[in-house]
């Protein structure tokens, strides 16, 4: 009987890897920071039908995210199990990202229709390339400290792309729109989606599946159910889940709000061809950049929860302290917010990589090995806090009284400044205080890692 090592990935594999989440967040960081203010500033939505939609079509998600695990996990071809859907998905993944932002005439009505008809659709697709995607990574090596280093190759491409795409959006928008802003938009996203598709590929040609079930695994989507809902790691970091991406939701549509009428962007250029609003979005990017390089040298001295813990508890701090800015400190918000992003910019890359880690997890106390269904449950988690988050930001906008367009009250501005700073730092405090329930330390860890890898080295021999 022998033990085989783990193979040592390549570069090009890592970073291949590291690109599909570049494609994805051509769209999803757009979304994050301008969908409900071009929802209700450009296509002429209320603030109150946008927050329902974000929430109403999450209702479809809970049947798809967690199906489209188990599809995956039942998939078999001589591309793997996962790799193929990014193969499949990622035109029209492209094709559906741009109709959002088509902006058709149509009547209120209409327009409220089209919104929530490509928005689903978006959904679904988002599902399927994403759940798989994501899966990809619970597959591509056996090793933990493997996977945490592809994380952060992730991470490095994703916050680089959120960069680029928080400096030249509006730009391009300004520049490709002539002075409409419903055109701009179509043409940004245009020129996204293809960008978008072409990274999708380079991702399904560069990586490779090593890690597979026991090959008298039967199928069973009850006995896999009860797997997952009984592994504890899963479900804290379920809650986790939840929580820090509402703060997402929460915060990302209301940067555009704060700076805009809170801070009182003129859309003047402060610094050549970047406005406040653009300057805000490129330092926060900056930060979760700079911060995700700081991960390996971090996780090489520190155990993965503890710097969970540490580092988001940290940064709902620094949000909650910046309720306390004035309108006339613009500087001061700039410098705390790429602070606080450079705390918690290591976290997205060491929460995927404790993913991957809750696989291990209930392959070894359970037997089976339930990767897709693992990572379609905790992505359906997030994209429930992300509905939740931008619902109750066009809800809360609606109740202190936001007018689109126009010269906002004190009640409107408190609102703003809330959605902001407090709303999301107390979201960020209650993560930091779930993750202390995650059961698995990096010790544990490397010891379900030697055990597995003991058990597949006694299947293969």
């Amino acid at each position: 009987m022998t033990q085989s090592t783990p193979e040592k990935l390549r570069v090009s594999e890592k970073l291949g890897y590291g690109l599909g989440d570049t494609a994805s967040n051509f769209f999803f960081h757009t979304f994050n920071i301008l969908l409900l203010g071009y929802y209700t500033d450009v296509f002429g939505l209320t603030a109150t039908a946008v927050g329902t939609m974000f929430l109403v079509t999450k209702l479809f998600d809970a049947f798809t995210d967690p199906i489209m695990g188990m599809i995956a996990d039942r998939t078999k071809t001589r591309w793997g199990k996962f790799r193929p859907y990014i193969l499949w998905t990622a035109v029209p993944f492209g094709v559906i990202g741009y109709a959002m932002f088509a902006n058709p005439d149509l009547s209120d009505s209409g327009k409220l229709v089209y919104a929530y008809f490509t928005y689903s659709l978006m959904m679904l697709a988002y599902t399927v390339i994403n759940v798989t995607y994501s899966s990809l990574l619970g597959v591509i090596s056996p090793d933990s400290s493997e996977r945490t280093m592809v994380s952060t190759y992730r991470f490095v491409c994703a916050f680089g792309a959120q960069l680029l795409i928080s400096a030249f959006v509006i730009p391009l928008r300004d520049l490709l729109g002539g002075g409409d802003e419903g055109l701009g938009y179509q043409r940004t996203m245009a020129l996204f989606a293809a960008a978008s598709v072409i990274l999708w590929f380079i991702t399904f040609l560069t990586t490779k599946e090593r890690v597979e079930p026991a090959a008298d695994q039967q199928v069973n989507f009850s006995t896999d159910l009860g797997v997952v809902f009984r592994n504890s790691a899963w479900i804290a970091l379920v809650v986790v889940a939840v929580l820090t991406l509402t703060n997402v939701g929460v915060r990302g549509g209301a940067t555009y709000f704060y700076v805009k009428y809170y801070i009182n962007d003129s859309d003047k250029m402060v610094f050549w061809i970047f406005d406040r609003t653009s300057i805000a979005w490129l330092s926060g990017g900056l930060g979760m950049l700079v911060g995700t390089l700081l991960t390996k040298p971090l996780t090489e001295v520190f155990d993965k929860r503890t710097l969970m813990v540490w580092l988001t508890g940290l940064n709902g701090l620094f949000m909650l302290g910046m309720f306390l800015i004035g309108p006339d400190q613009y500087w001061l918000m700039i410098i705390v917010g790429f602070i606080g992003t450079i705390i918690v910019g290591p976290t997205p890359a060491i929460v995927w990589s404790m993913y991957a880690d809750v696989a291990d997890y209930g392959e070894w106390k359970f037997g089976r090995r339930t990767t897709g269904l693992v990572f379609s449950g905790l992505l359906f988690s997030q994209k429930m806090g992300l509905a939740i988050g931008a619902g109750l930001a066009g809800w809360i906008l609606g109740w202190f009284g936001y007018a689109a367009g126009a010269e906002q009250s004190e009640s409107s501005l408190l609102g703003i400044r809330l959605l902001f700073t407090v709303f999301p730092g107390v979201l960020t405090l209650a993560a930091a205080l779930a993750t202390l329930f995650y059961p698995l330390n990096d010790k544990r860890v490397q010891e379900i890692d030697t055990e597995l890898n003991k058990r597949r080295g006694a299947v293969a021999g």
